[in-house]
């Protein structure tokens, strides 16, 4: 394989002359700086840095980012300096490569370091979304060559990017790279398991295309007859690692999976999704609880479509996914999507209000001290299962799986989870330690002199209401001994 440059410009038409001449100069510049060195596999390091580009052209990011893909290695494995590289590329895409915390040889020597040089990559992230991305596009291409480095680190680079790259990608909106990390990770962290779902995706997946080209042969006719505009048709066989997940909570019964291969139409407009919706079940009778309606309540990470699971009539179960083009880039690429790109051009702010927790990290950095509570606060509260829930003027508040109203109000402002006094859930008044489920409508009820109570501790689930509450705790603890000492004397 040549890894030519051109190979990148091709998969973006709309590059300005300017900006082709950029990426031949990173790309060039990279050549050169890493003559000489070769990977773990023997091969020359720049076919690295290439396929990191290559990554980042596949998910549409914009040519300064590229860019940085190229030189992302170059100042810390070569003899390169800031000033150097400010020079010739400018100090934006210096400011993105010093950005991207490179983990490769310090980052296994040992889980405090590893933990402190994730804590900068994602306070990185908090200033300019674009870091984490190339780190992504970065860590994909490692995990592709796992198999040249040592066995040891291969299941602890695995796990980690199991649980921390692809949840991150996922928080991101970028649907396609956590699928591509989690099953590039998944021989290396669990083989023997990844073994028996790819032989059950073998032997499942062709079954059930069948079915769906059925579904689709006879839904064709009536969509053409309603003239909405299909702009494309395609499956969406599910990821084996997201297979394997969703399987051990069904105790690996794969007749509960109804979403193993999904038949998936784009059409041109909202309405349209609504309407070839409405036909789909005028043809086939729908699962009951399977109608999900995710364009008027998105998910947390801004993913939007129906779905739907109908009974063929035949024995098969199959489930469809509507969505307009504009959703399926969002779903495919997240915050790396061209179109949220080009809408946006003050990168250091969140891209929008569904991105606004990468703010958090900044309050994440300043809550914690040591490099392990990082990452137990960052599994704890950004990457656990996910539930949305509402205020009653209709607000969306996003929060880890099994939160109660305590985090709910804490969610909202610090004030108000102190002075919580009791809660309503869709109306009804439940005790402080009910699990709130998604869609639940949540009403606080405070009290003046309200404060929080140890008690709370056992209640909470996220760390951000347990950091305030241990806080104020320990902030009254001492005034407590004090008034206790003089009223003895």
């Amino acid at each position: 394989m040549q890894y030519q440059t051109q190979e990148i410009i091709d998969l973006l038409p709309h590059l300005k002359a300017d900006e082709k001449n950029l990426l031949h100069k990173a790309a060039d510049f990279a050549k050169l700086a890493h003559e000489g060195q070769f990977r773990k596999s023997g091969e020359p390091y720049y076919i690295h840095v290439f396929e990191t580009a290559k990554n980042l052209a596949l998910y549409e990011m914009d040519p300064p980012t590229i860019a940085a893909g190229f030189l992302h290695d170059v100042l810390e494995d070569t003899q390169t300096t800031e000033k150097e590289m400010t020079d010739e590329f400018g100090e934006e895409i210096c400011t993105l490569v010093k950005g991207v915390t490179k983990l490769g040889r310090v980052k296994y020597q040992g889980h405090e370091r590893h933990a402190e040089s994730l804590r900068k990559l994602l306070m990185a992230t908090a200033h300019d979304h674009r870091v984490i991305i190339i780190k992504l596009a970065d860590r994909l291409h490692n995990l592709r060559t796992l198999e040249h480095v040592d066995e040891k680190k291969r299941a602890r680079i695995a796990l980690e990017s199991i649980e921390i790259y692809a949840p991150l990608a996922d928080r991101l909106g970028i649907g396609r790279l956590k699928g591509e990390i989690e099953d590039a990770a998944f021989p290396y962290a669990f083989p023997e398991d990844q073994k028996k779902i790819s032989q059950i995706l073998n032997e499942r997946a062709e079954q059930t295309k069948k079915s769906l080209d059925d579904v689709y042969n006879e839904l064709k006719e009536k969509i053409e007859e309603a003239k909405i505009h299909v702009k494309k048709i395609n499956y969406r066989i599910k990821h084996a690692y997201s297979l394997w997940r969703k399987m051990q909570k069904y105790e690996m019964n794969i007749d509960k999976i109804y979403d193993l291969v999904a038949l998936r139409i784009i059409v041109s407009s909202v309405e349209e999704c609504y309407a070839t919706l409405g036909i789909i079940h005028s043809l086939w009778q729908p699962m009951p609880g399977r109608i999900k309606d995710y364009i008027a309540l998105p998910k947390f990470n801004g993913y939007q479509s129906l779905h739907t699971t109908i009974f063929t009539g035949e024995g098969g179960i199959v489930e469809i996914q509507i969505r307009t083009a504009e959703m399926d880039s969002r779903a495919e690429y997240g915050i790396a999507s061209h179109y949220q790109y080009k809408k946006n051009t003050e990168l250091k702010k969140p891209l929008d209000e569904k991105f606004k927790w990468l703010d958090e990290f900044k309050d994440l950095e300043k809550a914690v001290d040591k490099p392990h509570d990082f990452i137990d606060r960052l599994k704890g509260d950004f990457f656990s299962d996910q539930i949305f829930a509402f205020t009653p003027l209709g607000d969306v508040i996003d929060l880890p799986n099994e939160s109660t109203p305590i985090d709910f109000a804490y969610a909202i402002h610090s004030d108000l989870g102190g002075k919580t006094a009791s809660a309503k859930i869709n109306g009804k008044m439940v005790s402080l330690d009910t699990k709130i489920k998604s869609g639940d409508i949540v009403e606080i009820v405070t009290r003046k002199d309200g404060v929080p109570k140890e008690k709370w501790l056992t209640m909470t689930k996220t760390n951000k209401a347990k950091q305030k509450i241990k806080s104020y705790l320990n902030e009254h603890e001492s005034e407590s001994v004090f008034a206790r000492f003089f009223k003895k004397n």
